[in-house]
């Protein structure tokens, strides 16, 4: 019989009414006391590791995440961490670079709705994410949410009020859950050892870019940022003054910045060599691409390259185009 270690963190799935609004109150053994579980097989075990709103996750909860599931990895032969909705894409992003080649299941789920509400969605999600890690075929970091299992690299939320909150972008679902059945899409297997990794660099800055935007922010954003990830216009471009400023600032402080460029548009990823305006920072500058990456992946892949070759440029270039649990599959 499978065992597994349920780990909450708070969020809305443990969410009680309070005078100032909802608020993470419930721990891992109040939240099951909610679920009527029909017979499964697999024994449970939980851990209330924190309990905030998401709002509030961290780098350093990511990492306090990740030492948990270190630390009782060869106990228990999978796990599943309820989380608040708003950053869980960012931590499974997180989890799938400090996590790797795992050949045990380690399943990220929350809910819209409080599990003490009448109407919710928590109970499904739950008992779905228990489901999949119990099954001899999960590996890896995924997502489970309303029925869909979403690499944990590919997710993002795009709904914030419905239960069909998350959607995969650019990658095909792993897999349907329904009525307890798996139904997989992608029928992989880790055959490797899972490698955990320590470090995260948080010195990452997102810059959206706005039509009204000032040139002369960037100072100050290159003065406490080692690391620039710009959400450009759609295959991604930069006018000519923020580009101009860019590879100023990059000639300022020489090879010690790193430049990405990913695109505000979700589906289908950047490429900066379609028009005049990337190809001008193509030429002149040198930038990362995002390609198909996810937002939240880009951040976290930025954070976790970083922290693991301090600052190395060419091994940071190197790293950030390697396949990491489907995280990128656009590679020239």
């Amino acid at each position: 019989m499978k065992k597994l270690l349920l780990i909450t963190t708070g969020g809305t799935i443990a969410s009680v009414a309070t005078d100032k609004g909802l608020a993470p109150g419930l721990q891992a053994k109040d939240i099951l006391e909610y679920v009527k579980f029909k017979k499964f097989d697999f024994e449970l075990d939980t851990i209330s590791l924190f309990s905030i709103d998401s709002t509030d996750i961290k780098p350093e909860h990511w990492l306090h995440i990740k030492q948990t599931i270190k630390e009782n990895y060869d106990n228990y032969d999978g796990f599943v961490i309820t989380h608040g909705t708003d950053t869980l894409a960012y931590t499974a992003s997180a989890l799938g670079y400090l996590i790797q080649k795992s050949p045990k299941p380690i399943v990220i789920t929350g809910a819209q709705k409080s599990i003490s509400n009448d109407i919710t969605d928590a109970k499904n999600n739950l008992i779905d994410a228990l489901i999949f890690a119990s099954k001899e075929k999960s590996h890896g970091v995924n997502i489970v949410f309303n029925g869909k299992v979403i690499c944990g690299n590919r997710a993002r939320k795009v709904r914030t009020k419905s239960f069909d909150a998350f959607d995969s972008i650019n990658y095909p679902l792993i897999a349907i859950i329904h009525d307890g059945k798996v139904l997989r899409y992608i029928d992989d297997k880790s055959e490797s050892n899972v490698e955990f990794y320590d470090k995260l660099d948080e010195s990452v800055y997102l810059l959206k870019l706005i039509p009204s935007m000032r040139a002369d922010i960037l100072e100050n954003i290159f003065e406490k940022y080692d690391c620039i990830i710009v959400e450009s216009y759609g295959v991604g471009g930069m006018p000519a003054g923020i580009s101009e400023e860019f590879l100023r600032l990059m000639e300022q402080y020489s090879t010690n910045k790193i430049i990405v460029m990913t695109t505000q548009v979700p589906q289908e990823g950047s490429d900066i060599g379609v028009y005049q305006v990337g190809m001008r920072i193509r030429e002149n500058l040198d930038v990362l691409e995002s390609k198909d990456m996810t937002l939240e992946s880009v951040v976290c892949k930025m954070m976790y390259v970083m922290g693991k070759h301090n600052r190395d440029i060419q091994k940071i270039q190197d790293e950030f185009y390697s396949i990491i649990n489907h995280d990128i599959s656009i590679i020239e």
